[in-house]
């Protein structure tokens, strides 16, 4: 019953959405050819998508199919609701006016220009997310880029001063169809010729086998200290309906055995001491711990046997873990690496001038790196996508971090 009530709102809301954006289309276009395309297009995506969610067996997680079809939804219909922001704006105007004119015993003047004007400006300004979103679809999944930091401490042992780290996260091998764009961001991360890498979960979207196809192109991934890599909420595969509980045990021991066939350390909570010319920093790794997710990672547990004035480095996939329990954590983790938001795939970020995603009203930290009293934690935007097909202004990324010897920032 909660179903149907629930499908029957969003269906008023979207038919809402729908007639008032053809409104604006009817203003300022008579022909019959151009709005009959303009509903077959709609009726289609719906039809697609609908087709799609009832006929995808719960088992099977969120498809190809699935993202592409919510692809399509979303490339046509945010640029419809910002239609549908501009004429109903308009409208409230047009009413207010009315109202002025009914009390004043004025005239109401003619408005059909006007309305004309308006939707021109509506469809044109709709234009931009239609060309953004398709774009993203297109080709800003693959967009990938390297984003560099240079980080000093005091407290870095002399030997790892220079020490270069790439990290990469949220993989979603479920989601890729393209081996030949894959391959070219594999190589960029090896391009890094970092020291070490370290990845910071959701290898897959639900199921292990989706690594498959995958796991010799991710094998050949390089780093002379080592790779290591911890489980994100996507890799329990609690998103999917599982025909027994055992079904579901054994996925997780497989997308766990899937880190050692590409070379990775796959650190539950658990820590690792990297060593070089007698001195050493600490790795630690925790399961995943989100605020409203799996909270499976134990910090404590994860640090047993390293001391409080180790050099830490914590990787934890939801950046939430860090801002309720890790930062004020008197053990002091000095860079904790994170992931799991992927900046929502979509926003507007204009370097050193102005940053805005939806996820920023959900994740305080949620994309690039942060410090609060010298303690840094970087949230990686992602290697792959996941629901949505594309990205849209927050591209996938490979980060590199540089560890110096120095003034700690505080």
């Amino acid at each position: 019953m909660r179903f149907i009530i629930t499908l029957i709102l969003v269906s008023i809301v979207l038919f809402f959405v729908e007639f008032y954006a053809f409104q604006a289309l009817k203003t300022i276009t008579k022909n019959k050819i151009i709005k009959g395309i303009w509903i077959l297009i709609a009726v289609a995506i719906y039809i697609h998508l609908f087709y799609i969610v009832f006929t995808t067996p719960r088992s099977a997680g969120q498809t190809n199919g699935f993202q592409l079809a919510t692809g399509f939804l979303l490339t046509f219909l945010i640029p419809k609701v910002l239609i549908l922001a501009i004429m109903f704006g308009e409208d409230i105007f047009r009413g207010f006016m009315k109202l002025i004119s009914v009390f004043s015993n004025g005239e109401t003047q003619p408005v059909a220009g006007r309305r004309a004007f308006i939707s021109k400006i509506a469809l044109g300004l709709a234009a931009l997310p239609f060309a953004s979103f398709l774009y993203g679809i297109i080709q800003g999944r693959y967009n990938y880029k390297v984003l560099k930091y240079q980080l000093t401490f005091d407290d870095l042992p002399e030997a790892f001063d220079g020490l270069k780290i790439t990290q990469i996260s949220d993989i979603h091998s479920g989601s890729f169809t393209n081996k030949e764009k894959i391959a070219y961001g594999v190589q960029m991360i090896n391009d890094q010729k970092s020291d070490i890498i370290l990845f910071t979960g959701d290898i897959v979207n639900n199921k292990a086998d989706e690594m498959n196809d995958w796991i010799a192109l991710f094998n050949t991934l390089e780093a002379p200290m080592g790779k290591y890599s911890v489980l994100g909420n996507h890799d329990y595969g609690d998103y999917v309906q599982w025909e027994t509980p055992e079904d579901k045990v054994k996925n997780f021991q497989d997308v766990k055995d899937i880190h050692p066939k590409i070379g990775f350390d796959l650190l539950l909570n658990e820590n690792r001491y990297i060593e070089k010319d007698g001195q050493k920093i600490a790795l630690v790794g925790v399961e995943n711990w989100g605020k409203g997710f799996n909270q499976a990672g134990d910090l404590a547990k994860a640090s047993e046997g390293i001391h409080k004035d180790d050099f830490k480095i914590l990787m934890t996939h939801d950046p939430s873990h860090w801002e309720y329990k890790v930062k004020n954590d008197d053990f002091n983790y000095h860079l904790s690496l994170s992931g799991h938001t992927h900046g929502l795939q979509m926003g507007i970020e204009i370097p050193g001038f102005f940053r805005w995603s939806p996820s920023q009203y959900v994740y305080k930290q949620w994309a690039g790196l942060y410090n609060e009293f010298g303690r840094f934690i970087n949230v990686n935007r992602g290697f792959g996508y996941h629901a949505f097909p594309g990205r849209v202004g927050i591209w996938p990324e490979v980060t590199v971090i540089e560890l110096k010897k120095g003034p700690s920032a505080t």
